[in-house]
């Protein structure tokens, strides 16, 4: 059997932030990273956005303002972001708090797709200059955290400590590993939403502040915003069953080195909490994935506002003629109608917040725009923690958007360092 002091289970920036930090205090251990992809996976490799004001990305259950400061300034000196200009934010500010809503004032950076992939690359050859361990392609099957060993798909591994550090997509993943270490959790909080495709002019806050983050009545909120060569795109999931759905998501690449395509796309997503019964955020979004997925052939819905509008499902040649006067950047996707398979409550939600958000930054309801259906975010699972730094048993911890600590790229560094210092404190 292989042994290392500390084995990190996924190589996004929780597990990358982590081994930094543990170098940092005990560079003479041996570590180990995995991950069950063949390359580095996490945030960094979609869009690269990152954000460094607080509290976005830190759940405020475990974070406080004087920590997550703190821990910004170390991720800040690990990646050295190049935090982008605004202006003009009083104005649409003051437009939002008129209508009930608000916009936040957040420092932010934007590598891109390409970009993010640069920043993976000195990343890890960092850490293996540094000695770390890594080994891509290798799944974590099960934990025996009696013996202090991990099964794999290649071989059994020894630790003295292990962090579990998947993203969002590692979520099913995390509840099993959960459950097999006895640990309680919950998972009742899920975002369900559209995500927004249209022209440059249509939404030109853009060109002002990069990912505008737009709170509205309801719990309903922007997010993930992408301009310059910007594209949507679909994510494959896998139901426990072994269903497969897709959600939409979006990127862009870097504007250094892509010429603008002169499109826009962004996530609307409303916020559901099931209290009573207490029951599966994971459950009720796989349903609506499923759902979606057979009203458009096993693929994504789309529909144009201006057809959404006059109550008709969208057509082939709705986007073709007329004032629908671009393609759709998903080009895999089926024309329909979202109001059949999107909840009620859900849209009239989201469809009051695009009009609000229409009157502070006219012209995003043109019949042109595509709304894009669904687009579902994990809240992540929210286990137990045994203390501050995320610990669930004697030896391990967990870090990272799937386990709760964090919801970005920079948070779930933060947490990672958080982890690492009680896993140091563990090895003595």
């Amino acid at each position: 059997m292989d042994f290392f002091d500390v084995v990190i289970v996924g190589s996004g920036p929780a597990g990358m932030g982590a081994a930094f930090e543990i170098i940092k205090g005990k560079p003479n251990l041996r570590i180990l990273m995995i991950d069950q992809e063949p390359f580095s996976t996490g945030g960094m490799r979609n869009d690269c956005k990152m954000n460094f004001t607080y509290p976005i990305g830190f759940p405020e259950e475990y974070w406080e303002k004087q920590e997550a400061d703190r821990a910004l300034n170390q991720v800040i000196d690990y990646l050295k972001p190049t935090i982008l200009p605004k202006a003009n934010i009083e104005i649409y500010s003051k437009r939002a708090e008129r209508l009930g809503c608000s916009l936040v004032d957040i420092s932010q950076a934007h590598l891109g797709t390409d970009g993010g992939l640069v920043l993976i690359k000195r990343l890890l050859a960092e850490l293996n200059a540094l000695g770390v361990t890594l080994s891509l392609g290798e799944k974590m099957l099960s934990v025996d955290d009696t013996r202090r060993f991990i099964v794999t798909d290649k071989r059994d591994i020894g630790y003295e400590t292990l962090l579990i550090a998947p993203g969002r997509k590692g979520f099913h993943f995390l509840q099993m590993m959960l459950q097999s270490l006895g640990v309680p959790f919950v998972d009742n909080i899920v975002d369900i939403g559209l995500r927004i495709e249209t022209r440059f002019e249509h939404y030109p806050i853009v060109g002002d502040y990069y990912d505008p983050k737009f709170y509205f009545p309801e719990k309903v909120r922007t997010f993930c915003t992408n301009s310059g060569n910007a594209h949507v795109v679909k994510e494959r999931y896998v139901t426990s069953r072994g269903d497969v759905w897709y959600s939409v998501n979006g990127h862009a690449y870097s504007a250094d080195t892509h010429e603008s395509n002169g499109l826009v796309n962004f996530a609307i997503l409303k916020t559901v909490r099931f209290t009573a019964p207490l029951a599966s955020g994971q459950a009720f979004a796989e349903n609506l994935g499923l759902q979606a997925a057979l009203m458009g052939g096993n693929k994504p819905l789309m529909q144009r506002v201006g057809d959404f509008r006059l109550g008709s499902r969208s057509k082939e040649n709705s986007f073709n003629s007329d004032l629908f006067d671009f393609p759709p950047t998903l080009k895999d996707c089926c024309p329909g109608d979202i109001s059949l398979a999107m909840p009620a409550k859900i849209l009239r939600a989201i469809w009051k917040a695009m009009k609000n958000l229409d009157t502070i930054v006219p012209g995003v309801l043109h019949p042109s725009t595509i709304m894009y259906y669904p687009e579902i975010k994990l809240y992540a699972n929210k286990p137990v923690y045994l203390d501050r730094n995320f610990r669930v048993t004697d030896r391990v911890f967990l870090a990272g958007d799937g386990a709760g600590t964090s919801r970005g790229i920079t948070a779930a560094w933060a947490s990672g360092i958080r982890a690492a210092r009680g896993m140091v404190e563990r090895i003595g």
